[in-house]
C-alpha cells in the first residue's frame, strides 16, 4: 500500500505506538452516528483508518441516541467518541451527548465531530465542550496527529 509510506501516516503510526506505551493500551475511538443520520459511509472509511492507523475501533448502530452514545462510550472505557453528522441535529444532539456522559463519568473523553458542519457552528460547539472537528476533506492520518497530540503533549 502507497499510503504505508506517506510521511503523515507514519507520523499518526508513530504517535499511535507512543499513546499506547504510555497508556498501556491503543487509543481507543467509539465512531457513533447520531439522531435520524442514516448515512455511514465517512464513518465507515474513518473506522477503518483508525483502525489502520493501531486504533482500537468500537463501531457504534446507526439511529443512536446521545444516552445510548454515552453508555457505550462507558462500558467500553474509550478515550474519545468520533460523531459522524450529516443530518444538521449536531447544535441539538450533541449538548446532550456531552450532559449525558457528564452525569455518567468524570473522567474525560474527547467530543470528535466529523461530517457536514457549517462553520458558523463551530465557535459554539467548542464552547460546549467539542474537542476538535472535522469537515470534509480532512486527510484522516493529519487528523489523528491533532487528535493524539491532546494525549502525548500532556
Amino acid at each position: 500500500m502507497e499510503i504505508k509510506k506517506d510521511p503523515t501516516f507514519l507520523k499518526a503510526k508513530e504517535m499511535t505506538n507512543h499513546f499506547s506505551k504510555k497508556y498501556g493500551r491503543s487509543p481507543r475511538i467509539l465512531i457513533a452516528k447520531i439522531g435520524q443520520d442514516g448515512h455511514d459511509r465517512g464513518a465507515n472509511v474513518i473506522s477503518t483508518s483508525f483502525s489502520d492507523i493501531g486504533f482500537d475501533v468500537d463501531i457504534g448502530p446507526l439511529f443512536q441516541t446521545p444516552i445510548e452514545i454515552s453508555n457505550q462510550a462507558i462500558e467500553n472505557d474509550v478515550h474519545m467518541i468520533g460523531v459522524s453528522s450529516l443530518a444538521g441535529a449536531h447544535k441539538t444532539l450533541i449538548p446532550e451527548l456531552i450532559e449525558a456522559l457528564s452525569k455518567k463519568t468524570s473522567k474525560k473523553i474527547l467530543i470528535i465531530l466529523g461530517g457536514i458542519i457549517p462553520k458558523k457552528d463551530y465557535q459554539f460547539l467548542h464552547k460546549i465542550g467539542v474537542d476538535k472537528i472535522f469537515g470534509p476533506g480532512t486527510i484522516i492520518s493529519e487528523a489523528v496527529i491533532d487528535i493524539l497530540s491532546n494525549y502525548i503533549n500532556d
